[in-house]
């Protein structure tokens, strides 16, 4: 079988040395997603004709020395509800089945700018709201590690693309936790950025102040490498930030010595995290000592008042984006995609604004945690991943994602692996730093990388 496709640096590296050609790196990936793509229905599109012409562009440029930078001629994948001028954005439902978009997202420019090569749009929960059962017009992303287990959602064909080795890096978005869950049931990296870091624009909206658009990678140095072309401001996005950018990469490989991590205990424990992660995450805390940092305890806002603002929050914008098409034609939804989204015609104008207030105390709160220490550690899932017939697919989460707290606040927050469940499935954790804080959480998140075996598994494939 075609190998799995080198990490984003790995092949950045070996381009530049002229020992491996985008060409070939792009056959690689469309051999391997016909190989394997057929038993994880990670893929909606493949953009083999376009693959192919770019790549072959790509060579030529980096032949006659134009280099565009490390990304050039590195094939990448885009969860379908981003924008690409003259391909279908179907957002994984009837609904758009026939909308072709007509400009490239800004996330879209900036990668095609870079050099690197499209292979096609991903699969995703219908609109990034709906369950991974639900009865659409393609089918569900499969986990690799094993197909009856839940792959995360809703970024679900990003994890599972980037897991198998069919892309070495994939676009999610994230209004709850939909790039971190995958990323953390998958085996990978997965950043929610800061909020207004990566622009938003050409992406489908499921909350106009809860979404996030981020990587999802191999490696925390993939990730970095992602964020460095994606991350700036775009002033067609009304949330996007005017921030300097620094370089992402300069301080990877530093080492930790000297910092300091709060571990959230009790926040993991009031979300019902296993055991197994529990002890996962205590080891992890183990390795960041014996490399030089100081592990604190700290407290975290609760998480029923987290869920209060991210819910109440996340239902009403979600219904007036949708509001239209629940009441024309509400047949064309999935049965969980529709009653999620109708849920939010309950949610009254007076409590959203005080969600919108509660916000704010949280954020603050979080804030006053990050000034006594350089980022937070705390579970990225509340466990492996779980069977399919266990996910909860009603109108209401009985447990909402334990990472949801930081869309609400804002703050960025990487996932990884942390080790490996009886299941077999892997574990993960995250690391949440101040706003704007991507360089330090990457060089945080690289030294534990470095230290362990996790991020070099890979699923026991053909499945």
């Amino acid at each position: 079988m075609t190998a799995p496709l080198p990490s984003l640096a790995e092949a950045s590296r070996a381009i530049a040395a002229g020992s491996l050609s985008p060409v070939a790196l792009t056959e690689q990936a469309l051999a391997r997603i016909a190989a394997l793509d057929p038993s994880l229905n990670a893929f909606i599109l493949v953009t083999a004709d376009r693959a192919r012409a770019a790549a072959a562009a790509a060579e030529a440029e980096i032949k006659a020395g134009r280099r565009r930078g490390p990304l050039h001629g590195i094939p990448y994948a885009l969860k379908d509800i981003y924008d690409v001028a003259g391909l279908r954005t179907s957002c994984h439902s009837r609904q758009c089945l026939d909308h072709v978009a007509d400009a490239d997202a800004e996330t879209t420019r900036r990668l095609e700018a870079a050099g690197m090569v499209l292979l096609g749009k991903l699969s995703t929960h219908e609109f990034a709201r709906g369950g991974p059962t639900d009865v659409l017009p393609f089918p569900n992303a499969k986990n690799p590690w094993d197909p009856a287990r839940f792959a995360g959602g809703s970024s679900s064909g990003s994890g599972a693309a980037v897991a198998a080795g069919l892309v070495a890096m994939a676009m999610g978005s994230d209004t709850g936790g939909s790039i971190r869950l995958p990323a953390g049931y998958c085996g990978v990296v997965g950043l929610k950025p800061t909020y207004g870091l990566v622009s938003r624009r050409g992406i489908f909206p499921l909350s106009f102040t809860l979404d996030y658009a981020g990587p999802l990678t191999r490696s925390v140095e993939d990730c970095a490498m992602a964020v460095q072309a994606l991350a700036g401001h775009d002033p067609g996005d009304p949330g996007s930030a005017d921030e300097p950018i620094p370089d992402y990469l300069a301080a990877l490989g530093a080492g930790i010595s000297g910092l300091t991590i709060g571990r959230a205990r009790a926040y993991d424990i009031e979300s019902g995290v296993d055991a197994e992660t529990m002890d996962a995450l205590d080891a992890a805390c183990d390795v960041l000592r014996g490399l030089g940092a100081t592990v604190v305890d700290v407290a975290l806002p609760s998480r029923l008042r987290g869920d209060a603002v991210t819910q109440g929050i996340l239902l009403a914008e979600a219904f007036a984006i949708h509001q239209d098409w629940l009441r024309e034609r509400p047949h064309l939804y999935g049965r969980v995609t529709r009653e999620r989204l109708t849920m939010g015609a309950f949610v009254s104008g007076a409590e959203y604004v005080q969600a919108q207030r509660l916000r704010r105390v949280i954020t603050a709160e979080v804030d006053a945690v990050l000034h006594g220490c350089d980022a937070i550690l705390c579970a990225g899932t509340t466990g492996g991943a779980p069977l399919l017939s266990d996910v909860d697919e009603g109108p209401f989460r009985r447990q909402h994602p334990v990472t949801a707290l930081f869309n609400a606040t804002g703050h960025p927050a990487i996932v990884m692996p942390c080790g490996f469940a009886a299941t077999g499935m892997p574990l993960s954790l995250s690391l949440v730093a101040p706003s704007f804080a991507e360089a330090r959480l990457f060089r945080i998140a690289d030294a534990y990388e470095r230290a362990t075996p996790w991020n070099k598994a890979r699923p026991p494939l053909p499945i």
